[in-house]
This record gives structure tokens, C-alpha cells and sequence, in this order.
């Protein structure tokens, strides 16, 4: 669940009722960070689940020193781990949190440093496992030195954005890592809503160059796999985005969708990649278009 440069139009009350949506559809998986939004996406999120914290298993994230009008930077010091915990809980309105996730390795902290500090943290019963997030093939050396501490990890994926493939493949393989993909809706451009001629507000984080999927020749190829993405859509009867989800499920086995939601209609679309497969054929034809 975001929170940031998604526009003036989100109002709370529509995305609490996105969640109550998503988890009477039977999702059961949140994921936020105190980042987003500079804490409003976890406040939010604590609200939309009051009374229902049993239903659900909730994961952030820390990593990220973000304060309004600071300059942001990454940070995995034990005592910002423990600052960010703190807080996390309590706008989370829980005791706990089932997955807590590295969001970006900073450059100076020991990751013998940031376990000792996380095994601390489960000890205390704040957290009950922890992943990682935005690893590639850099800090994956340093992570075998871990293995068997982490449970997850998370990267960027979808029919939009499959340069991360390798990487995760072996975090998944070698390192018993399961995949958490966020962007799996390649920040909507996978949901069929938009052509060529859209336009963003200033606002919305999509109408910056930064934001590829949504600019250029990128733009026109991701077009180009949301017809292919229509056609299956149409023949199994169901949404362009469950299209998108179902595809990263039936493609990359034991991974998680992340996939974020303003409204319930939205939740909605989600919804819709439960209860089917592809055809190794559909699986065939986005992955050659997507390549």
C-alpha cells in the first residue's frame, strides 16, 4: 500500500474501503513502509485493519531516513532500525510485525549489524521474521554469508520491467528466498487504462521522466504488451490487470504480487486473477512480447 505521488484525487476513506475489498476478496498480505508517505500509507493501513489483525499478515519496511524538507538517505544503523520500529508499530496500531524488510542497503553499516539487530528485535516479539528489499547482483555475495536469516525479498517485476529476472532467480534458487514483486502492475500502465495520449497531473509521480513506463519508446513497447495482454483478457473473461498478476504467479512458482490499490474497484480487478491459470501458450506469447 503506497500513499505518495499517486495525484490529489486519494481520499483515506476510499482507500480503507480498497482493503476491506481486497481482504473480503481473500487477500491476506499487506505491504507499506514508513516512507510512504511519510507514514501516512502505515497509519492508513493500521486503521483500514482495526479488528482485523488477525486476519492478516502485514509487512513494512525500514532503511530510508526521510523527514520533510531533509534530504533523504539510506540508513541500516542499529539505532535507526530501532527508532523506525517504534514508530512503525505505533502507526500500525499492532504489537507486531510479521515481516520487516531492509528497503535499501546503505553503504556503511555491516549486515552482521543489521541481523544482530533484527534477531534482537524478534527476541523481543516486535517482529516475526525479517527479508529484504532492492537486492541485486552486488550485495548478493554478502547475503550468502546469511542464508537461512532472511525469508523474502523484494524487487521490481512485471511484463513491464523484467531486467531484474536474473537476479531473482537466484535469490529465489540458491538462497530459498521467496520472491516478493512490487510494480507488478508496472504502475498501471499493465491495467489497460492508458494510451499514448495520456496526460498525468504535475502531482502524480507518473508524469515524471523518472517514471519510464509511462514515457517514450517504453512507453510505446509496454502499449504493445497490453494488447497482447487485451486479447487474453477477453478470451478468459476477466481483467487486463489479473492478467498481469496471473502471468507473475504462473511464471515466477511461490512468488507473492504486490500490487497497490486507491479504490475498491480496483481491488476488484486484482481480484479477478484468483481462481484461473494461463495456458502455457499465454505464458509463451507475453513472455516473447515482453522480453
Amino acid at each position: 500500500m503506497g500513499g505518495y505521488g499517486w495525484g490529489s484525487n486519494v481520499l483515506e476513506k476510499d482507500l480503507i474501503n480498497a482493503v476491506h475489498t481486497a481482504l473480503d476478496g481473500g487477500v491476506n498480505f499487506f505491504d507499506t513502509a514508513d516512507t510512504y508517505g511519510l507514514g501516512q500509507s502505515e497509519l492508513t493501513l493500521g486503521k483500514a485493519l482495526a479488528g482485523r489483525r488477525n486476519e492478516v499478515v502485514i509487512a513494512s519496511k525500514f532503511g530510508v531516513h526521510a523527514k520533510k524538507g531533509e534530504k533523504t538517505y539510506y540508513d541500516n544503523s542499529p539505532e535507526w532500525i530501532r527508532s523506525s520500529i517504534e514508530g512503525t508499530l505505533k502507526r500500525l496500531n499492532t504489537d507486531y510485525l510479521d515481516l520487516y524488510q531492509i528497503h535499501y542497503r546503505d553503504e556503511k553499516t555491516p549486515l552482521s549489524e543489521v541481523v544482530e539487530t533484527l534477531d534482537e528485535l524478534k527476541k523481543k516479539g516486535y517482529i516475526r521474521y525479517y527479508g529484504l528489499s532492492n537486492i541485486h547482483k552486488n550485495d548478493i555475495q554478502e547475503i550468502k554469508n546469511f542464508k537461512g536469516k532472511f525469508v523474502s525479498f523484494q524487487d521490481e517485476y512485471s511484463l513491464a520491467c523484467r531486467k531484474n529476472e536474473n537476479d531473482m532467480k537466484e535469490l529465489s534458487g540458491e538462497l530459498e528466498l521467496t520472491p516478493l514483486t512490487w510494480g507488478s502492475l508496472g504502475q498501471g500502465i499493465l491495467t489497460g487504462k492508458y494510451d499514448k495520449n495520456t496526460v498525468f497531473d504535475s502531482n502524480d509521480r507518473r508524469s515524471r521522466e523518472i517514471y519510464v513506463n509511462f514515457h517514450g519508446e517504453k512507453l510505446l513497447k509496454n502499449l504493445e504488451i497490453v494488447e497482447s495482454m487485451k486479447k487474453i483478457a477477453a478470451d478468459a473473461g476477466h481483467s487486463v490487470a489479473s492478467v498481469a498478476i496471473r502471468f507473475i504467479l504462473d511464471y515466477i512458482p511461490g512468488s507473492v504480487v504486490l500490487a497497490g490499490i486507491k479504490r475498491p474497484q480496483q481491488a476488484l480487478s486484482n481480484l479477478e486473477a484468483f481462481g484461473w491459470q494461463l495456458s502455457s501458450a499465454q505464458i509463451k506469447t507475453l513472455d516473447d512480447i515482453s522480453k
